[in-house]
């Protein structure tokens, strides 16, 4: 139909374990990184923590329902690894287990084709004490969980994601500080990035071991950079600035190693490669998932990041994560990836915003924000494929409102809110709409 998607794209919506679940000490779950930063005073806006959420825990056929309701074809949850393995090595957590079979089952009696995200922050404590994402071994016993997850649901699993943002377990985590685990050294975040794309590459071998037919894959968040400024030195801080959000995690995923301008600019504190370990991070991918949300726009700034990048704060419509709603940004990257990687297929993992969503009104909650932010970029998605672009899905972020990290429950992503305190939800006008792009096939844009 002219207008419309082609025919077999995946729509869906997603969500993290964490942000959701709740049931923080419930079925033998051990602590994890963002229990521990979430209970540390000043850490969360309002001192929030993951310990109840959206209770998906326990409220998932509810859920079920609401994705039913909405027309989702496919959903993209993350099992927790301090749920599954409680201290991060060993044997697994039957209960832990058992809650994800009971799931998947539940999606795919629905007609909802499951997405599997292995690790979406959550690291257990036990290996933070350990070292960490610095700490190289973390890369083996992330095999060693997925082995424990794909044996169990590889049999009616398919598509499977390794890591979800590397760059911000790594940089937010371990450099900026304002995300589990909190600590700010370049150092170890440089190693972190590094141990994240080898435990990508460890866990890809073991997909391939134990799920039939799988597909698989990692999600990047990844932002298309526009120099502000004609100097010279405009240009170079936009390549820096693109080294550092994009580059420094395609590149080596894509057999190029890491960019070299990044390495000198790291010095020191550039990672440890071992005789080996790119051809493990390089191990073949059947989609590369991206999540995004907004262009960045910059200029030299001498006291700004990396002592070159200054990020400026153009004129547009913000969101209220003060993120700018700017939907030729998405088909820029969308191009940008495609022309300059040749993924065989992208999914679009994670597209969204926060708004100041109204409380509901006899069961209606009116956010034309937001529907307008997914009609812009929805359009901007099929524009990228007629350009060429190997797109298969988009998934909405997010789901439900959840429990949006360091910012707590101040910021809802949701196309469905939720009243955390009688944990009531109530699909928007942009669940709506989306519904009907589904419907459609995209064909109402």
């Amino acid at each position: 139909m002219a207008g419309a998607f082609p025919h077999g794209f995946r729509w869906g919506a997603a969500t993290a374990a964490y942000q959701i679940e709740g049931a923080a000490r419930e079925g033998g779950r051990g602590e994890s990184i963002w229990d521990r930063f979430s209970h540390t005073p000043g850490k969360v806006v309002h001192g929030d923590t993951g310990d109840i959420a959206c209770d998906a825990y326990h409220r998932w056929p509810a859920d079920i329902g609401i994705m039913r309701e909405l027309g989702l074809q496919a959903y993209r949850f993350s099992t927790g690894w301090s749920r599954v393995v409680p201290t991060g090595r060993g044997g697994a957590n039957r209960e832990g287990l058992d809650s994800y079979d009971k799931l998947v089952d539940g999606l795919l009696a629905a007609g909802i084709e499951p997405w599997v995200t292995l690790y979406h922050w959550d690291m257990p404590q036990a290996l933070e004490d350990a070292g960490g994402w610095p700490n190289r071994e973390t890369a083996d016993w992330f095999a060693e969980y997925t082995d424990a997850v794909t044996r169990r649901l590889g049999d009616r699993v398919q598509h499977w994601i390794t890591i979800n943002e590397p760059w911000c377990v790594a940089f937010l985590g371990y450099l900026m500080g304002v995300h589990a685990p909190g600590r700010t050294n370049l150092k170890n975040s440089v190693a972190a990035s590094h141990t994240t794309l080898l435990a990508h590459g460890k866990a890809m071998e073991v997909i391939r071991g134990n799920v039939k037919d799988a597909r698989a894959g990692i999600t990047l968040n990844l932002s298309h950079i526009y120099p502000l400024g004609d100097l010279e030195q405009d240009e170079r801080a936009a390549q820096l600035a693109d080294g550092f959000t994009n580059r420094w995690f395609l590149d080596p995923v894509f057999g190029r190693g890491y960019p070299q301008d990044m390495v000198d600019l790291f010095g020191e504190a550039a990672p440890d490669v071992q005789p080996g370990d790119l051809d493990i991070i390089t191990r073949p991918t059947d989609f590369l998932g991206i999540n995004t949300y907004q262009p960045s726009y910059v200029r030299h700034d001498p006291n700004g990041m990396l002592g070159q990048v200054g990020t400026v704060h153009v004129d547009g419509e913000y969101t209220a994560m003060d993120w700018i709603v700017k939907p030729e940004g998405f088909f820029d990257l969308l191009k940008r990836v495609h022309d300059d990687y040749a993924p065989a297929h992208i999914v679009v993992t994670e597209n969204g915003s926060a708004w100041n969503d109204p409380a509901p009104v006899a069961g209606r909650v009116a956010d034309p924000r937001r529907v307008a932010y997914l009609h812009g970029h929805l359009l901007a998605a099929r524009d990228a494929i007629e350009a060429g672009v190997p797109l298969d899905g988009y998934f909405a972020w997010s789901l439900l409102d959840n429990f949006e990290w360091a910012e707590g429950y101040t910021k809802r992503f949701g196309i469905t809110y939720v009243d955390f305190a009688t944990q009531e939800r109530t699909i928007k006008d942009s669940g709506r709409f989306f519904a009907e792009t589904i419907r459609a096939n995209g064909e109402n844009l």
